[in-house]
């Protein structure tokens, strides 16, 4: 994020610098002639290779991408420099994270809370009416999904508002003209992760995980949701408040014990409260895929865990006496996602009695692991070649299986699973009897049950 790096330029702007000599401001790139990097310690320096290598070499430019990402995660990280052509690109290490009174400070400024003036005779804007009435309370997210880009600009390390500050805005939303009397959401990029980070920072000044909660949740991570649990409370009882929704979304594997069999206790607390006042019928949570593979590569938690998690759900609401529904998202033609996990993922949320309505296919978006895989055909980490669906035929093979209890796609379906040799799949999904084979040269209407000569699916 800008705050710091804008006002340090601006600040020696007006001591009467010039923008050339400004080449010192941590969290800013700048463009040099190739020559020595003059003032910085040539061990402080990670050379990528060069704009020309990576056009020439795929693999190359995944190997950048690892150290970029790399050095993003760090507390104290190394200046990175690349040369293209007969100049050299170096981007200096970021400014140290934002303490919680300077981000108060930040959202303490006099916003109007409202579109720019320009929009004012253009009707109503969608993205502006969804975010009308919500609160950020933090940034950050160390969850690091590889398909997902927050991390990439608004850092791996958590920052929280104050209590306080969080607050005083829900009071002021309160009082907005049109304001009905219930928050949409008060979150963040990921709803949890409030007042987060490590037990111990020495630790974390060291560490270089793109992740702190994939593969495993790090045992240096404070995963309390006690300070959440009780913002909450203190929110939904402002004046002129009727509900606080949380619209952002749950990571549920940090409310579970370090083996992830069962929920802990402040997790529990959590997940009861949210349930009970804080879900607007429909709480919407993102296992992603069903395959391990794919979750692995994902950096989300298996769809085991999101099963607990339901069964959890519907065990709260039973007890609190409420019919809430569960949504999660799923994306299709994800890097490491092939057919045949595509239709497991069909079978297991059919299982579950999901008709899956948040869905969408993958989409290259830039910084991000998946998108380097899904350009160079190489994960960056272990340069392992990984299979992405990349066509549009592919890719609309993917996304099909979510609609598998549409009548229109059933016979590609059908298709696809057979020439994948995938016809046990047929009966999980569709309902199919037992493939017939050809007998004797003599043909079988498939699917014949003995009874009827209508073929049954």
């Amino acid at each position: 994020m800008g705050e710091k790096p804008i006002r340090e330029i601006v600040n020696q702007l007006k001591e009467g610098k010039e923008l050339d000599e400004l080449t010192y401001i941590p969290q800013t790139a700048y463009l040099q002639l190739n020559k020595p990097t003059e003032n910085i310690d040539e061990k402080k320096i990670v050379k990528l290779y060069s704009h020309e290598e990576c056009l020439k070499n795929k693999q190359k430019f995944a190997k950048n991408f690892k150290t970029i990402e790399t050095e993003s995660n760090r507390l104290n990280a190394d200046i990175i420099t690349q040369k293209c052509g007969n100049k050299t690109i170096v981007v200096n290490p970021p400014f140290p994270v934002l303490e919680q009174k300077e981000l108060d400070a930040m959202y303490d400024l006099p916003f109007t809370r409202l579109p720019h003036p320009k929009y004012a005779k253009k009707g109503p804007i969608p993205a502006f009416e969804m975010i009308k009435f919500s609160i950020n309370i933090h940034r950050g997210c160390f969850g690091g999904c590889s398909f997902c880009t927050i991390s990439a600009h608004q850092g791996k390390f958590v920052q929280s508002r104050s209590e306080a500050s969080v607050l005083r805005e829900v009071e002021q939303v309160a009082k907005m003209p049109e304001f009905k009397g219930n928050i949409s959401d008060l979150g963040g990029p990921s709803a949890n992760m409030y007042q987060m980070q490590g037990v111990d920072l020495s630790i974390c000044e060291s560490c270089k995980r793109p992740s702190c909660i994939s593969p495993k949740i790090c045992s240096n991570l404070s995963t309390d949701h006690t300070k959440l649990t009780e913002l909450y409370k203190k929110a939904r009882n402002v004046e002129g408040i009727k509900r606080v929704y949380i619209g952002s979304g749950i990571r549920y594997d940090m409310l579970f014990d370090a083996n992830q069999k069962k929920l802990t206790p402040d997790g529990k607390k959590y997940t009861e409260n949210l349930i009970e006042h804080h879900v607007s019928g429909r709480l919407k949570i993102a296992p992603e895929h069903t395959a391990p593979e794919v979750l692995k590569m994902m950096r989300k938690p298996t769809f085991d865990l999101f099963k607990k998690f339901q069964k959890h759900f519907h065990e709260i609401n039973k007890k609190i006496g409420l019919k809430q529904q569960l949504i999660p998202y799923f994306i299709s033609s994800h890097p490491g996602s092939r057919l045949e996990d595509m239709a497991d993922l069909a079978i297991q949320t059919k299982n579950l009695n999901f008709r899956l309505e948040q869905v969408q296919d993958f989409t290259p978006t830039p910084m991000t692991v998946a998108t380097v895989i899904y350009y160079s055909g190489y994960h960056p980490y272990t340069m392992e070649k990984v299979f992405t669906a990349r066509t549009k035929e592919n890719k609309q093979n993917q996304s099909m299986f979510f609609f598998w209890y549409k009548r229109e796609f059933r016979k590609k379906i059908e298709s696809s699973l057979r020439k994948i040799g995938k016809t046990d799949m047929l009966k999980e999904l569709l309902g199919f009897k037992k493939d017939t084979a050809k007998k004797e040269g003599k043909k079988k209407p498939p699917h014949y049950n003995g009874k009827s000569k209508k073929r049954s699916r």
